[in-house]
């Protein structure tokens, strides 16, 4: 029986991951509860025009290896956003390279290409020094500190989703922090 109504949106996502294997329409609700933060995530590190690609990418891996998700995790996130950090680790040069054009030029590709991909404190275009210190980081310790910052995931889910140990996300971030915060020092946006 197709899940409609109200009981799609009490489902879980365990629960509806688990549906989609007999009722794969059913996994369209996952995608409707998700694309919308993976895609902001997505823009954030590698700019309005991928991130379509990136949600694509991640949704078609994520459908197509459904059948492997552990079905007591109920909240998918930390599973998504694995999946994502994959995809845009596939990107990673873009990533850093986009990173490096902002602190040349002063501006935010995204800005230039397709407007703000969000107001306020959390785009690139906060400075230089943030921008220059995220292009500068290990991958891993990258990944961790957008995690936790930008997708808002707790250090459970981010080990979760990067398949570490969370003493390994607690020695990342501590690391990508200290990195930063040196990167930061001496300028007005400490």
């Amino acid at each position: 029986m197709i899940m409609v109504g109200p009981a799609v949106a009490e489902a879980t996502d365990a629960d509806l991951i688990r549906r989609s294997v007999r009722e794969p329409e059913t996994f369209a609700t996952v995608f409707d509860r998700h694309a919308p933060a993976l895609h902001r995530y997505a823009a954030r590190r590698l700019g309005p025009d991928s991130a379509e690609d990136v949600v694509s990418e991640t949704f078609l891996a994520a459908f197509e290896h459904r059948r492997r998700y552990r079905l007591g995790q109920a909240d998918a996130r930390p599973w998504l956003y694995g999946i994502a950090s994959n995809v845009i680790g596939k990107r990673r040069r873009r990533e850093v390279a986009r990173y490096r054009a902002y602190v040349r030029g002063g501006v935010d590709p995204a800005e230039i290409t397709g407007g703000p991909v969000e107001d306020g404190v959390g785009t690139l275009a906060v400075n230089g020094p943030l921008v220059a210190a995220l292009a500068g980081l290990r991958a891993g310790d990258r990944d961790t500190l957008l995690l936790v910052a930008w997708a808002e995931l707790t250090y459970e889910e981010t080990a979760e989703a990067l398949k570490v140990p969370v003493g390994t996300v607690r020695s990342r971030l501590n690391r990508a922090r200290r990195k930063v915060r040196q990167a930061l020092e001496g300028t007005d946006h400490e």
